[in-house]
């Protein structure tokens, strides 16, 4: 958070960022003095969005900036200038051109990230002034996405299961929250068969978390991620450009465990159960086969048809541990089906819902925050695509087609008519350094999300928050 700081009186101490655009660069201009006009000239600044220039005083101490921006797009004003501007304390002129310097606060936070673990940064960001109630508000959003881009970034070897499920319990810790696992066969002596199969073939045994936080008067909102921590597509193998990148297949549970931050930090009054089924999908000897058939922990019989689609097998057994709860929502995070990626690219993530009221909110939320979503359908003719002939149905089939849907359907499978679900398929992953998104880990939907449940429960009231 150290990209954003608190706004002292009268802007003494920072220098003022003027955004502009080509309808109003000339008002910016007669703002200036001469010799500052002049520069602008020389220099060829346009205000175009996307650039920037550094204005000084007389003496020649930098005294202003005029950034290029479009005003339609808020959160990428800015995002480019921490890394960009020099080394100082700056803040938003009064007679910049855009709406919301909230929004654009946030993305100057967003852009300043750096992953520093493995290396020395480069260079610290420049820090952005804002109000203090600015500062209240964006900071839990600013450090819940911090965490999951770290999480999503460091290596397998670093964050494996264990490391998971500590980082589980550090949040438990913050909030008292209660926390507790169940580690290698302790899956299967309390019936999470799946977890366990998908995970048993790694040294490092599979676990089930759950953090408990809240009163149980509340409305109870269970939140479930996917934390396969690394995936090599098991007995089907993926291939090497395939698996180059699977230390991000725990993206889901990092998004789960950003969530639950959020909503502990800011008391929505709910019953909050979160679920963190954590594996690696390894190779070995006693690793899980193509065609063996798993009974789940809700009863179905489920043949394995492909061991690289096992992020559905973790899941489907905390859902239904979930949906004992008889929760009034539930939702999970996973980087699920690369057929998501085909339909919508690396930016949206897929939203799959049982419940229209529910999948209405959270994507009116995302848009209001700049954080979308798209609904896909639950088409439920697809279902026949999981037929299996010796068991209930299959974890997948033959067929190419639709791919994010019926995975979606095979979890559907295991969430009870009558509770509300919402299943989002997100990609977790910048491919490229863009301004507000640098290359690695991301947060997709975390915002969203987080609206979607303070418009739900905001309006409740709840006394003191405690564990059970």
């Amino acid at each position: 958070m150290s990209a954003l700081i608190e706004r002292q009186s009268g802007n003494r101490h920072s220098i003022a960022i003027e955004t502009t655009d080509a309808a109003h660069y000339a008002a910016s201009r007669r703002r200036l003095t001469a010799a500052q006009r002049r520069w602008l000239a020389d220099s060829g600044f346009a205000a175009a969005p996307g650039t920037f220039a550094l204005l000084s005083d007389a003496a020649g101490k930098l005294v202003r900036v005029l950034a290029g921006v479009d005003p339609r797009e808020p959160l990428a004003a800015l995002a480019a200038l921490p890394c960009s501007l020099p080394e100082a304390s700056y803040h938003l002129a009064d007679e910049g051109v855009l709406a919301d310097p909230v929004q654009a606060a946030l993305g100057w936070a967003l852009g300043a990230y750096q992953f520093n673990r493995y290396r020395q940064p480069k260079r610290a960001p420049a820090r952005l002034a804002v109000r203090t109630a600015e500062l209240q508000q964006l900071a839990p959003l600013v450090e819940a996405t911090a965490l999951v881009r770290d999480l999503v970034n460091t290596p397998t070897e670093h964050m494996g299961p264990e490391q998971l499920g500590d980082a589980i319990r550090r949040l438990g810790k913050t909030h008292q929250a209660k926390v507790r696992d169940w580690v290698g066969d302790e899956l299967l002596k309390a019936n999470f068969p799946t977890i366990h199969a998908v995970g048993r073939a790694s040294h490092r045994a599979p676990r089930l978390v759950e953090l408990s936080w809240g009163r149980k008067a509340d409305p109870r909102l269970v939140i479930v991620g996917k934390g396969v921590c690394f995936d090599t597509g098991g007995l089907d193998l993926k291939p090497s450009d395939g698996m180059r990148w699977m230390k991000k297949d725990m993206g889901g549970a990092a998004h789960a465990i950003a969530l639950a931050g959020l909503v502990m930090q800011a008391q929505l009054p709910v019953r909050l159960t979160l679920l963190i089924p954590a594996v690696e999908n390894a190779v070995a000897g006693n690793a899980l086969r193509p065609g063996e058939v798993v009974v789940t922990r809700a009863g179905h019989s489920v043949e394995i048809d492909n061991t690289d689609a096992e992020g559905r097998l973790v899941l489907c057994d905390a859902l239904t541990y979930g949906s004992e709860q008889q929760p009034d929502l539930m939702l999970d995070f996973a980087t699920l089906t690369g057929a998501a990626r085909v339909a919508l690219g690396p930016d949206l993530p897929a939203l799959f819902a049982n419940d229209e009221a529910a999948a209405t909110g959270v994507l009116a939320a995302g848009r209001a925050v700049g954080d979308p979503l798209w609904q896909l359908p639950l088409w439920r003719p697809y279902r026949k695509m999981l037929d299996s002939y010796l068991a209930d149905f299959a974890n997948a089939g033959p067929s190419r087609h639709a791919g994010a849907i019926t995975a979606a359907l095979y979890l559907e499978r295991f969430v009870p008519d009558g509770t509300p679900w919402l299943h989002l398929d997100t990609y977790a992953w910048n491919d490229a350094d863009r301004p507000g998104r640098p290359r690695g880990g991301e947060a997709m939907g975390l915002r969203a999300t987080f609206a979607f449940l303070q418009q739900r429960y905001g309006n409740m009231t709840s006394g003191v928050v405690v564990p059970e």
